[in-house]
């Protein structure tokens, strides 16, 4: 059921009123224009959402630098969560977590040839993508996580959310999970309900469509996680190791093809300490360790890991309509 891993503490509420408000504000103060936000002469996406925690933003990401990838030159502008490293960094293939996060890392291992970067602030971070002291000059801008950073005026924003926690069963921080109110998802050009269930029923689609009444001019789109077909070469009973917001669907997709697979999970973006991996060598000697890429990254030493890649399925046979927006909008930009 949709909203399933919603979980609110009551007694935050006021909390969340005083910091609704304090949104609320800084949202007029942009639509007003009394805080700046800059556009840029090439196209910029944004792949965001108005939740803490995982949506499944990376590999959404990802999908668009295959898609976009063979015909543009693609950079990846990420804030780098966690990372200990400040200011503007471009990553090359010896990047560490440390340096640019996790999830920029594992992007950059995947696609060697797209920019990948990071910088808290996302204008100064895209005009030294585009300075021309970097080559290639990217011809597209994708903003990992930047929905709420309006510094910067994106062309086209997506914005993801969990079909497991849809926002308008949830409440505002720190008694929900809410960054800002619903009524932000009208900035939005594209909304995308990830993580869906493969059996999702047409009745469950509408109910979400009807709470969300998305305006004529925004898309609405379902997608689900796809794995692979098989797992060869499991040893003992397997476990689903995550360090991952929402690990509960992947470990019940993957029962599909591993009935007795077990979870063992950890916080969003967890740094592994060493007393961690100890813990874990114990509890999974003889056994195989099925992980996410973005948790790999995070993981050193595990001779009995095998990584299951992630990527995205449009339900519905909607992947078509989904890329002709992407393109439509991408070839709109006179050629740098």
């Amino acid at each position: 059921m949709e909203g399933n891993h919603i979980h609110i503490t009551p007694w935050l509420l006021p909390l969340s009123w005083l910091y609704g408000l304090g949104v609320n504000i800084r949202n007029k103060m942009f639509d007003h224009g009394m805080l700046p936000s800059r556009s840029f002469s090439l196209p910029v996406i944004c792949i965001g959402n108005i939740t803490v925690g995982g949506t499944g933003k990376t590999p959404h990401t990802e999908y668009l630098i295959r898609l976009l990838s063979s015909t543009k030159r693609i950079a990846v502008l990420s804030r780098g969560y966690k990372r200990k490293s400040k200011g503007f960094v471009l990553a090359s293939p010896s990047s560490t977590v440390a340096e640019i996060g996790d999830e920029p890392c594992q992007m950059k291992r995947k696609f060697p040839l797209v920019q990948i970067a990071v910088d808290r602030d996302r204008c100064h971070g895209i005009t030294q993508l585009i300075s021309g002291d970097i080559s290639p000059k990217p011809e597209v801008i994708l903003l990992d996580d930047a929905f709420q950073h309006r510094y910067v005026q994106a062309g086209l924003n997506i914005v993801l959310m969990d079909y497991h926690r849809v926002t308008y069963l949830d409440k505002l921080l720190p008694a929900g999970r809410l960054r800002e109110p619903q009524s932000g998802l009208r900035r939005a050009d594209i909304i995308i309900v990830t993580k869906c269930p493969i059996d999702m029923t047409d009745n469950s689609k509408q109910t979400i469509r009807s709470h969300l009444s998305p305006l004529p001019s925004q898309q609405l789109f379902f997608t689900r996680y796809r794995y692979p077909d098989t797992i060869e070469g499991i040893k003992g009973t397997p476990i689903l190791l995550t360090g991952i917001a929402s690990p509960l669907q992947m470990a019940h997709d993957l029962q599909h093809i591993l009935p007795d697979i077990e979870l063992m999970s950890f916080p969003d973006h967890h740094n592994f300490s060493p007393e961690d991996m100890d813990y874990i060598r114990r509890h999974t000697a003889g056994r195989t360790i099925l992980t996410t890429e973005k948790d790999a990254t995070r993981l050193q030493g595990l001779d009995n890991i095998r990584v299951i890649p992630i990527e995205v399925e449009f339900l519905d046979d909607m992947q078509a309509t989904f890329n002709q927006t992407i393109l439509k909008f991408v070839h709109s930009f006179a050629p740098m």
